[in-house]
Protein backbone atom coordinates (compact mmCIF):
# COMPACT_ATOMS: atom_id res chain seq x y z
CA UNK A 1 0.00 0.00 0.00
CA UNK A 2 1.24 3.49 -0.84
CA UNK A 3 1.26 5.47 2.41
CA UNK A 4 1.84 9.23 2.86
CA UNK A 5 5.49 9.93 3.66
CA UNK A 6 4.55 12.06 6.69
CA UNK A 7 2.44 9.19 8.04
CA UNK A 8 5.31 6.72 7.69
CA UNK A 9 7.77 9.04 9.41
CA UNK A 10 5.32 9.80 12.21
CA UNK A 11 4.79 6.18 13.15
CA UNK A 12 8.42 5.24 12.78
CA UNK A 13 9.16 7.88 15.41
CA UNK A 14 6.26 6.90 17.68
CA UNK A 15 6.62 3.13 17.51
CA UNK A 16 10.34 2.63 16.98
CA UNK A 17 11.97 0.51 14.32
CA UNK A 18 10.87 -2.97 15.41
CA UNK A 19 7.21 -2.23 16.21
CA UNK A 20 6.74 0.12 13.24
CA UNK A 21 7.99 -2.65 10.94
CA UNK A 22 5.25 -4.95 12.29
CA UNK A 23 2.72 -2.11 11.94
CA UNK A 24 3.49 -1.39 8.28
CA UNK A 25 3.59 -5.09 7.43
CA UNK A 26 0.17 -5.57 9.04
CA UNK A 27 -1.32 -2.76 6.96
CA UNK A 28 -0.70 -4.92 3.88
CA UNK A 29 -2.23 -8.04 5.45
CA UNK A 30 -5.89 -9.07 4.92
CA UNK A 31 -8.61 -7.52 7.07
CA UNK A 32 -10.41 -9.70 9.61
CA UNK A 33 -14.17 -9.95 9.27
CA UNK A 34 -16.66 -10.20 12.09
CA UNK A 35 -20.39 -10.27 12.82
CA UNK A 36 -22.75 -10.07 15.77
CA UNK A 37 -25.92 -12.01 16.48
CA UNK A 38 -29.09 -10.22 17.57
CA UNK A 39 -30.34 -11.49 20.95
CA UNK A 40 -33.60 -9.55 20.51
CA UNK A 41 -34.76 -12.04 17.86
CA UNK A 42 -36.50 -15.32 18.58
CA UNK A 43 -34.10 -18.30 18.26
CA UNK A 44 -31.39 -15.82 17.27
CA UNK A 45 -28.61 -18.43 17.26
CA UNK A 46 -30.35 -20.38 14.50
CA UNK A 47 -28.04 -19.15 11.75
CA UNK A 48 -26.01 -20.81 9.02
CA UNK A 49 -22.77 -19.10 10.04
CA UNK A 50 -20.08 -20.71 12.15
CA UNK A 51 -20.12 -19.73 15.82
CA UNK A 52 -16.89 -21.57 16.63
CA UNK A 53 -14.63 -18.51 16.84
CA UNK A 54 -16.14 -16.04 19.33
CA UNK A 55 -14.65 -12.57 19.77
CA UNK A 56 -13.28 -12.52 23.33
CA UNK A 57 -14.83 -9.34 24.67
CA UNK A 58 -18.35 -9.73 23.23
CA UNK A 59 -21.36 -11.86 24.16
CA UNK A 60 -22.61 -12.41 20.62
CA UNK A 61 -19.69 -11.45 18.36
CA UNK A 62 -17.86 -13.90 16.10
CA UNK A 63 -15.16 -13.93 13.47
CA UNK A 64 -16.45 -14.70 10.00
CA UNK A 65 -18.10 -13.17 6.98
CA UNK A 66 -21.81 -12.83 6.25
CA UNK A 67 -23.83 -11.94 3.16
CA UNK A 68 -26.32 -9.10 2.86
CA UNK A 69 -28.52 -11.33 0.68
CA UNK A 70 -29.07 -13.96 3.35
CA UNK A 71 -32.26 -14.09 5.40
CA UNK A 72 -30.17 -13.70 8.55
CA UNK A 73 -29.31 -10.19 7.32
CA UNK A 74 -32.68 -9.17 5.89
CA UNK A 75 -34.35 -10.42 9.07
CA UNK A 76 -31.92 -8.57 11.34
CA UNK A 77 -30.50 -11.68 12.99
CA UNK A 78 -26.90 -10.69 12.24
CA UNK A 79 -24.88 -7.52 11.69
CA UNK A 80 -21.55 -7.36 9.87
CA UNK A 81 -19.03 -5.37 11.92
CA UNK A 82 -15.27 -5.04 12.25
CA UNK A 83 -14.26 -6.92 15.43
CA UNK A 84 -12.29 -3.97 16.85
CA UNK A 85 -15.27 -1.67 16.29
CA UNK A 86 -17.37 -3.84 18.61
CA UNK A 87 -15.38 -2.76 21.66
CA UNK A 88 -16.68 0.84 22.12
CA UNK A 89 -20.29 -0.30 22.64
CA UNK A 90 -19.09 -3.08 24.96
CA UNK A 91 -17.07 -0.51 26.93
CA UNK A 92 -20.10 1.70 27.55
CA UNK A 93 -21.68 -1.18 29.49
CA UNK A 94 -25.26 -0.10 28.80
CA UNK A 95 -27.85 -1.81 30.99
CA UNK A 96 -31.62 -2.25 30.62
CA UNK A 97 -33.30 0.94 31.82
CA UNK A 98 -30.46 3.29 30.84
CA UNK A 99 -31.01 6.35 28.67
CA UNK A 100 -28.26 6.09 26.06
CA UNK A 101 -27.09 8.39 23.27
CA UNK A 102 -25.04 7.26 20.28
CA UNK A 103 -24.11 10.71 19.01
CA UNK A 104 -22.25 9.83 15.77
CA UNK A 105 -24.14 6.65 15.06
CA UNK A 106 -24.09 5.76 11.32
CA UNK A 107 -24.05 3.23 9.87
CA UNK A 108 -25.40 1.56 13.01
CA UNK A 109 -23.03 -1.16 14.20
CA UNK A 110 -22.57 0.39 17.62
CA UNK A 111 -26.23 1.43 17.87
CA UNK A 112 -27.48 -2.09 17.18
CA UNK A 113 -25.09 -3.40 19.85
CA UNK A 114 -26.39 -0.84 22.34
CA UNK A 115 -29.99 -1.72 21.47
CA UNK A 116 -29.16 -5.37 22.22
CA UNK A 117 -27.72 -4.41 25.61
CA UNK A 118 -30.84 -2.43 26.55
CA UNK A 119 -33.10 -5.37 25.65
CA UNK A 120 -36.08 -3.10 24.85
CA UNK A 121 -35.88 -1.53 28.31
CA UNK A 122 -34.72 2.09 28.56
CA UNK A 123 -34.01 4.40 25.64
CA UNK A 124 -31.49 4.67 22.82
CA UNK A 125 -31.21 7.87 20.81
CA UNK A 126 -29.12 7.20 17.70
CA UNK A 127 -28.07 10.41 15.95
CA UNK A 128 -26.27 11.07 12.69
CA UNK A 129 -25.57 14.51 11.22
CA UNK A 130 -25.28 13.30 7.60
CA UNK A 131 -28.66 12.95 5.89
CA UNK A 132 -27.62 10.06 3.62
CA UNK A 133 -25.84 8.17 6.41
CA UNK A 134 -28.80 8.75 8.75
CA UNK A 135 -30.99 6.91 6.23
CA UNK A 136 -28.64 3.89 6.43
CA UNK A 137 -28.68 4.14 10.22
CA UNK A 138 -32.46 4.02 10.30
CA UNK A 139 -32.59 1.01 7.97
CA UNK A 140 -30.08 -0.94 10.05
CA UNK A 141 -31.85 -0.20 13.33
CA UNK A 142 -35.24 -0.97 11.80
CA UNK A 143 -33.91 -4.36 10.72
CA UNK A 144 -32.65 -4.97 14.28
CA UNK A 145 -36.23 -4.93 15.57
CA UNK A 146 -35.75 -2.89 18.77
CA UNK A 147 -38.77 -1.02 20.12
CA UNK A 148 -37.05 1.66 22.24
CA UNK A 149 -34.97 3.57 19.70
CA UNK A 150 -35.21 7.15 18.42
CA UNK A 151 -33.29 7.96 15.23
CA UNK A 152 -32.41 11.62 14.65
CA UNK A 153 -30.60 13.46 11.86
CA UNK A 154 -29.23 16.45 13.75
CA UNK A 155 -26.14 18.45 14.61
CA UNK A 156 -24.89 17.86 18.16
CA UNK A 157 -25.53 21.48 19.16
CA UNK A 158 -29.23 21.33 18.20
CA UNK A 159 -29.63 18.03 20.01
CA UNK A 160 -27.98 19.31 23.19
CA UNK A 161 -30.39 22.26 23.35
CA UNK A 162 -33.37 19.90 23.45
CA UNK A 163 -31.94 17.23 25.78
CA UNK A 164 -29.71 18.89 28.40
CA UNK A 165 -28.32 16.59 31.15
CA UNK A 166 -30.63 13.82 29.90
CA UNK A 167 -28.52 10.73 29.25
CA UNK A 168 -27.03 8.18 31.63
CA UNK A 169 -24.52 7.03 29.03
CA UNK A 170 -23.17 8.54 25.83
CA UNK A 171 -21.06 7.01 23.07
CA UNK A 172 -19.09 9.37 20.86
CA UNK A 173 -17.43 7.38 18.10
CA UNK A 174 -16.03 10.54 16.59
CA UNK A 175 -15.27 11.40 12.97
CA UNK A 176 -11.51 11.11 12.63
CA UNK A 177 -8.57 10.90 10.24
CA UNK A 178 -9.29 7.20 9.69
CA UNK A 179 -5.78 5.80 10.05
CA UNK A 180 -7.16 2.60 11.53
CA UNK A 181 -9.17 2.01 8.35
CA UNK A 182 -6.28 2.26 5.88
CA UNK A 183 -6.12 -1.51 5.47
CA UNK A 184 -9.86 -1.88 4.90
CA UNK A 185 -10.23 1.30 2.84
CA UNK A 186 -6.95 2.28 1.12
CA UNK A 187 -8.69 5.34 -0.38
CA UNK A 188 -8.60 6.87 3.12
CA UNK A 189 -4.86 7.46 2.65
CA UNK A 190 -5.59 9.99 -0.07
CA UNK A 191 -7.10 12.64 2.20
CA UNK A 192 -4.76 12.07 5.15
CA UNK A 193 -2.34 14.82 6.18
CA UNK A 194 -0.95 16.24 9.41
CA UNK A 195 -3.20 19.26 8.87
CA UNK A 196 -6.24 17.01 8.48
CA UNK A 197 -5.43 15.31 11.79
CA UNK A 198 -5.57 18.69 13.54
CA UNK A 199 -8.78 19.59 11.73
CA UNK A 200 -10.31 16.37 13.06
CA UNK A 201 -9.06 17.20 16.55
CA UNK A 202 -10.89 20.53 16.48
CA UNK A 203 -14.09 18.88 15.27
CA UNK A 204 -13.85 16.21 17.98
CA UNK A 205 -13.61 18.85 20.69
CA UNK A 206 -16.67 20.61 19.30
CA UNK A 207 -18.69 17.38 19.27
CA UNK A 208 -17.60 16.39 22.79
CA UNK A 209 -18.44 19.85 24.14
CA UNK A 210 -22.04 19.31 23.05
CA UNK A 211 -22.06 15.72 24.32
CA UNK A 212 -21.07 16.90 27.78
CA UNK A 213 -24.11 19.18 27.88
CA UNK A 214 -26.32 16.10 27.51
CA UNK A 215 -24.63 13.90 30.14
CA UNK A 216 -26.27 13.47 33.53
CA UNK A 217 -24.40 13.92 36.84
CA UNK A 218 -22.70 10.58 37.48
CA UNK A 219 -23.15 9.64 33.85
CA UNK A 220 -20.60 7.87 31.70
CA UNK A 221 -19.17 8.64 28.30
CA UNK A 222 -17.14 6.47 25.94
CA UNK A 223 -14.99 8.28 23.41
CA UNK A 224 -13.64 6.25 20.51
CA UNK A 225 -12.01 6.72 17.13
CA UNK A 226 -10.75 4.52 14.31
CA UNK A 227 -7.44 6.35 14.17
CA UNK A 228 -4.05 5.89 15.85
CA UNK A 229 -3.26 9.60 15.99
CA UNK A 230 -2.36 10.72 19.56
CA UNK A 231 -3.70 14.17 18.68
CA UNK A 232 -7.15 12.62 18.25
CA UNK A 233 -6.86 9.98 20.97
CA UNK A 234 -4.86 10.52 24.18
CA UNK A 235 -4.67 14.29 23.70
CA UNK A 236 -8.46 14.51 23.35
CA UNK A 237 -9.01 12.45 26.51
CA UNK A 238 -6.52 14.61 28.42
CA UNK A 239 -8.38 17.70 27.17
CA UNK A 240 -11.67 16.25 28.43
CA UNK A 241 -10.29 15.58 31.91
CA UNK A 242 -8.70 19.03 32.10
CA UNK A 243 -11.86 20.87 31.03
CA UNK A 244 -14.73 18.83 32.49
CA UNK A 245 -15.47 17.03 35.79
CA UNK A 246 -14.47 13.68 34.32
CA UNK A 247 -12.35 10.81 35.52
CA UNK A 248 -10.90 8.08 33.33
CA UNK A 249 -12.38 4.68 34.13
CA UNK A 250 -10.06 1.69 33.57
CA UNK A 251 -10.91 -0.55 30.64
CA UNK A 252 -10.17 -4.24 30.66
CA UNK A 253 -7.44 -5.31 28.26
CA UNK A 254 -8.39 -8.42 26.34
CA UNK A 255 -6.15 -10.45 24.09
CA UNK A 256 -4.81 -8.31 21.24
CA UNK A 257 -5.39 -4.99 23.03
CA UNK A 258 -2.77 -2.47 24.10
CA UNK A 259 -2.88 0.22 26.78
CA UNK A 260 -3.08 3.90 25.89
CA UNK A 261 0.15 5.87 25.60
CA UNK A 262 0.50 8.71 28.15
CA UNK A 263 3.96 9.43 26.74
CA UNK A 264 2.38 10.39 23.43
CA UNK A 265 0.20 13.04 25.05
CA UNK A 266 1.27 16.61 25.73
CA UNK A 267 -0.09 16.26 29.26
CA UNK A 268 1.62 12.88 29.89
CA UNK A 269 -1.29 12.02 32.23
CA UNK A 270 -0.62 8.58 33.83
CA UNK A 271 -4.32 7.61 33.78
CA UNK A 272 -4.21 7.57 29.97
CA UNK A 273 -2.70 4.12 30.15
CA UNK A 274 -6.19 2.96 31.20
CA UNK A 275 -7.51 3.67 27.70
CA UNK A 276 -7.27 1.04 24.97
CA UNK A 277 -5.62 0.82 21.56
CA UNK A 278 -6.25 -1.92 19.00
CA UNK A 279 -3.47 -2.12 16.40
CA UNK A 280 -3.48 -3.90 13.04
CA UNK A 281 -0.59 -6.10 14.15
CA UNK A 282 -2.38 -7.29 17.30
CA UNK A 283 -4.74 -9.45 15.27
CA UNK A 284 -8.17 -8.40 16.55
CA UNK A 285 -9.41 -6.33 13.60
CA UNK A 286 -8.95 -2.82 12.24
CA UNK A 287 -7.61 0.16 14.22
CA UNK A 288 -9.51 1.52 17.22
CA UNK A 289 -8.98 3.73 20.26
CA UNK A 290 -11.39 3.61 23.22
CA UNK A 291 -11.64 5.62 26.45
CA UNK A 292 -14.29 5.37 29.19
CA UNK A 293 -14.90 8.42 31.41
CA UNK A 294 -17.26 9.16 34.29
CA UNK A 295 -18.89 12.47 35.19
CA UNK A 296 -18.01 13.03 38.85
CA UNK A 297 -20.07 16.21 39.25
CA UNK A 298 -22.97 15.58 41.63
CA UNK A 299 -25.51 18.19 40.52
CA UNK A 300 -26.23 19.94 37.27
CA UNK A 301 -29.10 22.32 36.80
CA UNK A 302 -30.60 23.08 33.44
CA UNK A 303 -29.00 26.31 32.32
CA UNK A 304 -31.10 29.52 32.28
CA UNK A 305 -31.03 29.50 28.48
CA UNK A 306 -32.34 25.92 28.39
CA UNK A 307 -35.12 26.82 30.85
CA UNK A 308 -36.10 29.71 28.66
CA UNK A 309 -36.24 27.44 25.62
CA UNK A 310 -38.30 24.94 27.55
CA UNK A 311 -40.98 27.57 28.20
CA UNK A 312 -40.80 28.98 24.70
CA UNK A 313 -43.88 28.38 22.54
CA UNK A 314 -43.24 25.45 20.20
CA UNK A 315 -44.61 25.16 16.70
CA UNK A 316 -47.94 23.32 16.47
CA UNK A 317 -47.54 19.53 16.53
CA UNK A 318 -49.15 17.26 13.93
CA UNK A 319 -49.21 14.37 16.41
CA UNK A 320 -52.58 13.17 17.72
CA UNK A 321 -54.33 10.25 19.37
CA UNK A 322 -56.12 7.67 17.25
CA UNK A 323 -59.91 7.72 17.22
CA UNK A 324 -62.06 4.67 17.97
CA UNK A 325 -62.38 3.58 14.32
CA UNK A 326 -58.63 3.89 13.76
CA UNK A 327 -57.90 1.85 16.89
CA UNK A 328 -60.28 -0.81 15.61
CA UNK A 329 -58.58 -0.91 12.19
CA UNK A 330 -55.15 -1.36 13.76
CA UNK A 331 -56.41 -4.01 16.18
CA UNK A 332 -57.91 -6.00 13.31
CA UNK A 333 -54.34 -6.63 12.09
CA UNK A 334 -52.29 -6.63 15.30
CA UNK A 335 -54.57 -9.05 17.14
CA UNK A 336 -53.40 -11.79 14.74
CA UNK A 337 -49.79 -11.64 15.93
CA UNK A 338 -47.81 -12.19 19.12
CA UNK A 339 -46.48 -8.81 20.28
CA UNK A 340 -43.35 -8.16 22.34
CA UNK A 341 -44.17 -7.49 25.99
CA UNK A 342 -43.72 -3.72 25.82
CA UNK A 343 -46.15 -3.40 22.88
CA UNK A 344 -48.96 -5.38 24.49
CA UNK A 345 -50.65 -2.19 25.76
CA UNK A 346 -50.28 -0.43 22.42
CA UNK A 347 -53.86 0.90 22.47
CA UNK A 348 -53.01 3.13 25.44
CA UNK A 349 -49.82 4.47 23.87
CA UNK A 350 -50.38 4.68 20.12
CA UNK A 351 -50.18 8.07 18.40
CA UNK A 352 -50.42 9.11 14.78
CA UNK A 353 -48.69 11.70 12.67
CA UNK A 354 -49.76 12.32 9.08
CA UNK A 355 -51.51 8.94 9.02
CA UNK A 356 -48.59 6.97 10.44
CA UNK A 357 -49.49 5.12 13.65
CA UNK A 358 -46.59 4.68 16.06
CA UNK A 359 -45.65 3.79 19.63
CA UNK A 360 -43.17 6.47 20.76
CA UNK A 361 -40.00 5.57 22.62
CA UNK A 362 -39.68 9.20 23.79
CA UNK A 363 -42.32 11.86 24.36
CA UNK A 364 -42.65 13.59 20.95
CA UNK A 365 -42.95 16.96 22.70
CA UNK A 366 -39.29 16.60 23.72
CA UNK A 367 -38.28 16.27 20.08
CA UNK A 368 -40.14 19.18 18.50
CA UNK A 369 -38.12 21.14 15.92
CA UNK A 370 -35.64 18.26 15.59
CA UNK A 371 -35.34 16.14 12.45
CA UNK A 372 -36.63 12.79 13.72
CA UNK A 373 -36.48 9.83 11.33
CA UNK A 374 -38.06 7.35 13.72
CA UNK A 375 -39.45 7.44 17.25
CA UNK A 376 -40.10 4.00 18.70
CA UNK A 377 -42.10 1.60 16.54
CA UNK A 378 -44.04 2.64 13.47
CA UNK A 379 -47.00 0.27 13.52
CA UNK A 380 -48.12 1.20 10.03
CA UNK A 381 -50.21 3.44 7.81
CA UNK A 382 -53.87 4.35 8.36
CA UNK A 383 -55.79 4.27 5.06
CA UNK A 384 -59.54 5.07 5.04
CA UNK A 385 -60.79 2.71 7.76
CA UNK A 386 -58.08 0.13 7.06
CA UNK A 387 -54.56 -0.34 8.30
CA UNK A 388 -51.39 -1.40 6.49
CA UNK A 389 -48.64 -2.65 8.84
CA UNK A 390 -45.12 -1.30 8.46
CA UNK A 391 -41.91 -3.11 7.56
CA UNK A 392 -40.47 -2.06 10.92
CA UNK A 393 -43.32 -3.86 12.70
CA UNK A 394 -42.48 -7.06 10.80
CA UNK A 395 -38.89 -6.85 12.06
CA UNK A 396 -40.10 -6.19 15.62
CA UNK A 397 -42.44 -9.19 15.49
CA UNK A 398 -39.37 -11.32 14.77
CA UNK A 399 -38.77 -11.12 18.53
CA UNK A 400 -41.53 -13.68 19.09
CA UNK A 401 -42.54 -17.05 17.67
CA UNK A 402 -45.38 -16.40 15.24
CA UNK A 403 -48.09 -18.69 13.88
CA UNK A 404 -49.51 -16.46 11.16
CA UNK A 405 -46.49 -17.03 8.99
CA UNK A 406 -45.41 -18.05 5.50
CA UNK A 407 -42.03 -19.70 5.94
CA UNK A 408 -40.39 -20.30 2.56
CA UNK A 409 -38.67 -23.65 2.23
CA UNK A 410 -37.34 -22.90 -1.24
CA UNK A 411 -34.51 -20.35 -1.48
CA UNK A 412 -35.68 -19.45 -4.98
CA UNK A 413 -38.97 -18.13 -3.55
CA UNK A 414 -37.09 -16.13 -0.93
CA UNK A 415 -34.90 -14.61 -3.65
CA UNK A 416 -37.95 -13.82 -5.77
CA UNK A 417 -39.67 -12.17 -2.80
CA UNK A 418 -36.80 -9.85 -1.83
CA UNK A 419 -36.63 -8.95 -5.54
CA UNK A 420 -40.24 -7.74 -5.28
CA UNK A 421 -42.23 -10.54 -6.93
CA UNK A 422 -45.55 -12.04 -5.84
CA UNK A 423 -45.55 -15.74 -4.90
CA UNK A 424 -48.21 -18.44 -5.27
CA UNK A 425 -48.59 -20.16 -1.88
CA UNK A 426 -50.48 -23.19 -0.59
CA UNK A 427 -52.05 -21.79 2.56
CA UNK A 428 -55.42 -21.36 4.25
CA UNK A 429 -54.31 -18.01 5.67
CA UNK A 430 -55.84 -14.83 4.28
CA UNK A 431 -54.95 -11.18 4.81
CA UNK A 432 -51.70 -9.94 6.30
CA UNK A 433 -49.10 -12.55 7.22
CA UNK A 434 -45.46 -12.48 8.21
CA UNK A 435 -42.95 -13.81 5.69
CA UNK A 436 -39.83 -15.78 6.61
CA UNK A 437 -37.12 -17.95 5.11
CA UNK A 438 -35.47 -20.59 7.28
CA UNK A 439 -37.55 -19.19 10.19
CA UNK A 440 -36.01 -15.70 9.80
CA UNK A 441 -38.93 -13.26 9.67
CA UNK A 442 -38.12 -10.39 7.31
CA UNK A 443 -41.34 -8.91 5.89
CA UNK A 444 -45.11 -8.69 5.73
CA UNK A 445 -47.14 -10.09 2.88
CA UNK A 446 -50.88 -10.30 2.13
CA UNK A 447 -52.70 -13.37 0.83
CA UNK A 448 -55.86 -13.06 -1.25
CA UNK A 449 -58.46 -15.69 -2.10
CA UNK A 450 -56.38 -16.61 -5.14
CA UNK A 451 -53.58 -17.74 -2.74
CA UNK A 452 -51.23 -15.16 -4.22
CA UNK A 453 -48.86 -13.66 -1.64
CA UNK A 454 -48.78 -9.94 -2.38
CA UNK A 455 -45.33 -8.45 -1.81
CA UNK A 456 -44.89 -5.88 0.98
CA UNK A 457 -41.10 -5.95 1.09
CA UNK A 458 -40.09 -2.24 0.79
CA UNK A 459 -39.12 -1.18 -2.70
CA UNK A 460 -36.03 0.63 -1.42
CA UNK A 461 -34.67 -2.63 0.04
CA UNK A 462 -35.37 -4.93 -2.91
CA UNK A 463 -32.41 -6.73 -4.46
Amino acid sequence: MSLPIEFVEKYKNLLGEEESSKFFTAIDSPSKKGFRLNPLKNNYQNVQYSLKEPIDFTHDGYYGEISGRDSEWTGGYVYSQDPSAMYPAVSLNAKPGDKVLDLCAAPGGKSTALASSLADNGLLVANEISKSRAKDLRENLERWGATNVVVTNESPDRLSKKLPHFFDKILVDAPCSGEGMFRKDPAATQYWSLEYVLTCQTRQKEILSEAMKMLKPGGEIVYSTCTYSPEEDEEIVAWLVENYPLEIEPLKLYRGMSAGRPDWSKSNMPELKETVRLWFQNGVGEGQFVAHLKNIEENQEISPKAKKRKNKRQKKSTIARLNKDEISAVAKVLDNFVLPHNLENWQNEVLQSNGHAFIPALDPDMLTELHVLNNGVELGLLKKKRFEPSHQLAEVLGQKEQKRLINFEDKANYERYIHGETIKVDSNLRGFVLVAYQDHIFSFGKIGNDQILKNFYPKGLRK
